[in-house]
């Protein structure tokens, strides 16, 4: 039975300080190195066949750490900037806070959460969907319908829209659909591709 597990990169220094990050290619805090830790610890069980991560350096090192806890590093690893963060446009480095008092909160949510609305010059989660959906279509699936063991370490919304087409979720639904950092979140799946259950390990 083919398996798939997505993580969200551990904490980033931009996280810590709550700010939009985006493409900004900004390193995991100490807290975040922690938390790719802890994700290798539930994954000890596993044996992974490959991996996919972005081109940002906060995946790939969550990646890394995660792939020496568990010692694997030798499996192929494929990078893409299809698997990148939603790209945040003008709000990049703001503060989140300040970017609430600023335009308010429910605007800000929309921008966050909603899933065709982008924030000013950024992409929204349908746009990152349009290049996340056809890389998992043509890359990724093909290695879980041979049945193997694939690990995703990418991004907050990156992997809501990997998420969102695994659950079927409607527009409403991912408006409040977060993914926590850190946390491995395991998909089973038919011979077809077809998720049959998901849990966070």
């Amino acid at each position: 039975m083919p398996q798939l597990v997505l993580i969200r990169h551990g904490e980033s220094q931009w996280n810590l300080e709550n700010r939009f990050t985006g493409w900004v290619d900004v390193p995991l805090s100490p807290k975040g190195e922690e938390e790719a830790c802890a994700a290798g610890e539930k994954l000890r069980t596993f044996k992974f066949d490959c991996a996919f991560t972005s081109v940002l350096m906060r995946a790939q090192n969550t990646l890394q750490i995660v792939l020496k806890t568990i010692g694997q590093t030798a499996i192929p690893i494929k990078e893409d900037k299809a698997l990148n963060e939603r790209m945040y446009g003008e709000l990049q480095g703001l503060n989140k806070a300040e970017t609430a008092k600023k335009f308010g909160d429910e605007q800000v949510k929309i921008w966050r959460r909603s899933f065709d609305v982008p924030p000013p010059g950024g992409e929204s989660l349908k746009d990152t969907a349009e290049r996340v959906l056809p890389y998992y279509e043509s890359q990724i699936r093909p290695e879980l319908l041979a049945k193997k063991t694939v690990l995703v370490v990418a991004h907050g919304n990156s992997l809501r829209a990997l998420v969102m087409h695994l659950e079927d979720l409607s527009r409403e639904a991912v408006l409040e659909l977060n993914i926590p950092t850190g946390a491995p979140l395991l998909y089973d799946l038919d011979d077809f591709g077809a998720a049959t259950a998901h849990r966070y390990l």
